[in-house]
């Protein structure tokens, strides 16, 4: 009996163990174009440039509409990371670049995966992150540094 109860916590440890695996793949945000847009693949430098709003245009002079998901959410904990910043400095970086005149507005900040995905069908230059298990038919997803989500060395989750 003792035995069946060792192998039992084993198997359950075993079990627990391949969700976090699984979980951990799972974490990862993917980057979203809008599906005109031709990008098919950006660097990390290029993603940061992007966010940051130091590149406006996309190649052909399309404009870059930045869209991100708001504080708490997986997708701004990786925008943070990616730009390096906390909650308050994203806030005040892009409150001193619209006062300075350096960009028009700050990025359009959406509540839901919805509202994501229509705002992406409306802004050709749209570009916004999304968690992996979220991407949906119809969602145009790039490979950021050659790789897609859930692809071994994939750098944003």
């Amino acid at each position: 009996m003792k035995w069946k109860c060792v192998a039992a916590l084993i198997l359950s440890w075993t079990c627990v163990s391949l969700g976090h695996t699984a979980l951990a793949q799972t974490g990862d945000v993917a980057v979203v174009v809008n599906p005109e847009n031709p990008a098919s693949n950006l660097t990390i430098p290029e993603l940061r440039k992007l966010f940051a709003g130091e590149k406006r245009s996309w190649a052909g002079g399309l404009s870059v509409k930045l869209i991100v998901r708001g504080p708490g959410t997986h997708e701004r904990e990786v925008l943070l990371k990616l730009l390096g910043v906390s909650e308050s400095e994203y806030k005040q970086y892009w409150a001193s670049r619209v006062m300075r005149g350096e960009a028009q507005s700050e990025p359009l900040v959406l509540p839901s995966l919805g509202m994501q995905r229509e705002a992406m069908g409306l802004f050709d230059g749209g570009i916004t992150l999304v968690a992996a298990e979220n991407v949906k038919p119809g969602m145009k997803v790039v490979k950021v540094n050659g790789r897609m989500p859930g692809e071994a060395g994939y750098p944003l989750h």
